[in-house]
């Protein structure tokens, strides 16, 4: 759970929450070939002149070709790590898939800030119960702290939430979106050591590691 502030996070100034996750999602077919591109060497923009010349991500534009593809490409560079980059283009897709999660993360305060103080705090408490609740009271509390964050429409804090159950599911924390419970997860050894050499321990828990 976000811990109650007694002043808020943005006042008048620039908050660290985006909405930009309503459109930028999970995203782990367009990562992986984004991943795949940058590890080949290539440039930025040969990398997005590519996505969109063979509309790799089978997208209906070029315009939405070209848009996810920096947004892949900003979001793989959050994580400042090349061995991190090259696993999503070469591991298993469910390691690849835990990598894609902690770039989430590390583009979004968002994710990182739910995944941290709501999933983490759960598996260090050993609360494995999930639901609707857990979610309103992470958005009210950003809400009270936040100018932007209680600017936000209802529906795009539904759709946040919508995207934030998705991201879980597909990361198999929860079964489906309809998932009472927190499944436990493993951290893979290459994103364990890549957090530990980035001295961001405070994340672990939110992967149920706790060493």
């Amino acid at each position: 759970m976000v811990q109650k502030q007694s002043k808020r996070i943005n006042v008048g100034g620039s908050s660290p929450y985006k909405a930009s996750l309503t459109r930028e999602q999970f995203l782990f077919y367009e990562m992986r070939t984004t991943a795949k591109l940058m590890s080949d060497g290539l440039p930025e923009e040969k990398i997005v002149e590519c996505i969109a010349k063979e509309n790799l991500f089978q997208y209906p534009t070029e315009k939405s070709l070209k848009r996810m593809a920096k947004a892949c490409i900003n979001r793989l560079k959050a994580m400042n790590d090349d061995t991190l980059i090259q696993a999503i283009s070469a591991q298993p897709s469910d390691v690849a898939k835990q990598i894609c999660l902690y770039a989430m993360m590390k583009q979004s305060r968002l994710v990182w800030d739910f995944m941290v103080t709501v999933i983490g705090e759960k598996y260090r408490l050993k609360d494995t119960a999930f639901g609707k609740i857990d979610l309103n009271v992470f958005f009210m509390r950003l809400q009270e702290q936040d100018d932007a964050v209680s600017a936000w429409s209802d529906s795009t804090i539904t759709r946040l939430k919508q995207i934030l159950i998705k991201t879980l599911v597909e990361n198999e924390y929860l079964d489906n979106n309809k998932s009472d419970h927190l499944n436990p997860v493993w951290l893979n050894p290459v994103l364990k050591n890549a957090i530990k050499r980035n001295n961001e321990q405070v994340v672990l828990p939110a992967f149920n590691c706790f060493s």
